[in-house]
């Protein structure tokens, strides 16, 4: 599988962002996928999370109620809405697949996925 982010850029305080991320292959549909991020100078961590089929979604603390992760198993894709982009937002944002397939829980540590893009930059100016 291969993941292929798009989406980033430089936006304002208070702005939205949509991120996308495609993926190759047909077992897409059957794996959790997640979005992390690193900023310059931190360790990766963990942002939302989505099962195979949508039906549930996780989120780190400092997300939850302005970001949104959905998918679109016909096209391969799932996004990540930003809402209330805030500068500590700033960050390398990458998507991630845990091949385990039908999996009914989100994971969240780095090690429990297998497959990653190659991050989209957001910067989130004051």
């Amino acid at each position: 599988v291969q993941l292929q982010a798009s989406g980033g850029g430089l936006v304002q305080a208070g702005d939205s962002l949509r991120l996308s991320c495609l993926a190759s292959g047909r077992t897409f549909s059957s794996y959790v996928m997640g979005w992390f991020r690193q900023a310059p100078g931190k360790e990766r961590e963990f942002v939302a999370g989505i099962t195979w089929d949508g039906g549930s979604t996780y989120y780190a603390d400092s997300v939850k109620g302005r970001f949104t992760i959905s998918r679109d198993n016909a096209k391969n894709t799932v996004y990540l809405q930003m809402n209330s982009l805030k500068p500590e937002d700033t960050a390398v944002y990458y998507c991630a697949a845990d091949r385990r397939t039908f999996q009914s829980g989100v994971v969240t540590t780095l090690r429990e996925y297998d497959y990653w893009g190659q991050g989209t930059q957001v910067t989130v100016s004051s």
